[in-house]
């Protein structure tokens, strides 16, 4: 079964929304780089709300290590994702899971990155170009997700509900990220896009037609 992270959450009753459809993870950004970022009191109150068994995921992109070690203090994470060029060594320092964003703008020149990460919990394959945030909404090709990678991998990207489907049978991910796909504005879920997205994905048999 796919499993399905919610990204880009900035207020407390969407998160729970997609916790109650049956959303695996959700995500809240901290990095001032993105147009979804939360404060450390929304993210902690957003990530004190989820019930057990759902993952909780701080994102930071090229962010100073006194702001990380102040968010996983004070929002106390499941984990950690990062989304610029933090270095394998840099992001393990903290002693958290994490996942590592590769920004697949650059289509199959990017994917010599999916290597410099060993540590990471996993990997998140998105659309956008180098050193732009995620959340873009933009597509990459599919069938260049890897099959071979020992670490999950995760696909991101432009994924609605209209698409998800497709982009599973293609790319067979562990999981998918969806941010903007579900939204009415920036950071502003649409509840009925986060039900038809969630429903898309649980209704797809991996392997299948």
């Amino acid at each position: 079964m796919t499993r399905i992270k919610c990204c880009g959450m900035t207020r407390v009753e969407d998160a729970l929304l997609a916790a109650e459809l049956g959303a695996d993870a959700i995500g809240v950004v901290l990095t001032a780089r993105s147009k979804r970022q939360v404060s450390l009191r929304q993210a902690r109150a957003i990530v004190e709300a989820m019930p057990p068994f759902v993952t909780t995921v701080a994102l930071c992109m090229d962010d100073e290590a006194n702001l990380v070690q102040e968010i996983i203090d004070t929002v106390r994470p499941s984990m950690l994702q990062f989304h610029g060029n933090e270095s394998d060594e840099w992001c393990k320092q903290f002693g958290q899971p994490y996942l590592k964003a590769i920004a697949m703008g650059e289509g199959a020149a990017a994917l010599y990155q999916l290597h410099d990460h060993p540590h990471a919990a996993g990997l998140l394959l998105d659309g956008h170009g180098l050193g732009e945030a995620g959340g873009s909404g933009k597509l990459f090709d599919w069938s260049l997700m890897p099959r071979d990678l020992k670490q999950p991998l995760l696909l991101a990207g432009g994924l609605t509900p209209q698409n998800v489907a497709a982009a599973i049978h293609i790319a067979q991910p562990w999981a998918v990220d969806v941010s903007s796909g579900i939204e009415s504005a920036p950071g502003i879920k649409d509840h009925g896009k986060m039900r038809e997205f969630i429903a898309a994905v649980r209704a797809v048999v991996m392997g299948g037609s």
